[in-house]
């Protein structure tokens, strides 16, 4: 057997089954050896006392009383080791057991730390894109600003040169309103979109933290299941 299916949970099943069965089939085999050893002898030791000398009947009865005692002997030791076994067979049982949860429980913490990588992917991508979009509304302000300041030069230039456009000076300064309202607007959707961005990368943070210590969990885990996975080993080599 290789070591990578010595570590398979299925082949060591398997395999503790067969010596299960095997041990139970030589335990029987020997119970029934030494149960017609024991008919054999008592037939012997009938047989004896009808056809043996007085002396010989009681040394016979005491090569048999030896060998009946051996016999014993042999059957108490069986089951001992039939008791060792079922010992060391639950004790293995209760290590897979624990091995099991171990495992279950480093799948969980692993899907939950892939959930936050991708949480924190999500929250990275948004951050760009508000980044990209802020960058945009910035550049948009400027061209704003830059209007307006040309539309107040012209303006003043307008109100200079005569007195009687009034009409025209009326509309360039609905004009200069309808921008600088826009304007205005678009200040405070800029401070929106900084805060917006402020909480964001407060998550991002967040959740690096969180990623940071699933993995350092992740990894005492791994050492649990390797510290459950060599006594496994030890006791089943045992």
């Amino acid at each position: 057997l290789s070591v990578a299916s010595l570590e398979d949970p299925v082949v060591m099943s398997k395999i503790r089954q067969s010596l299960r069965e095997k041990h139970a089939r030589h335990i029987a085999d020997l119970r029934a050896y030494y149960d017609s050893e024991i008919q054999s002898l008592k037939q012997q030791l009938e047989s004896s006392h009808r056809t043996a000398a007085s002396e010989e009947l009681k040394k016979i009865n005491q090569s048999l009383a030896d060998r009946a005692w051996c016999n014993l002997y042999v059957l108490s030791r069986c089951d001992q080791l039939d008791s060792a076994l079922n010992e060391a067979s639950a004790h293995i049982k209760a290590l897979e057991n624990k091995n099991n949860q171990l495992e279950k429980q480093v799948a969980d913490w692993r899907e939950r730390f892939y959930a936050l990588s991708d949480s924190s992917k999500a929250l990275q991508e948004r951050l760009e894109e508000m980044r990209t979009s802020h960058k945009e509304k910035d550049n948009t302000i400027s061209r704003l600003q830059s209007r307006l300041r040309e539309l107040e030069e012209a303006f003043e230039k307008a109100y200079k040169l005569s007195d009687n456009k009034n009409t025209r000076l009326q509309e360039e300064n609905k004009m200069f309103q309808n921008l600088l309202g826009e304007y205005e607007s678009l200040g405070k959707e800029h401070e929106r979109v900084k805060d917006t961005l402020n909480t964001t990368e407060n998550k991002l943070l967040d959740a690096n933290t969180e990623i940071s210590d699933l993995k350092r969990t992740i990894l005492k885990l791994e050492a649990q299941l390797k510290q459950v996975e060599h006594e496994n080993a030890l006791k089943l080599r045992h």
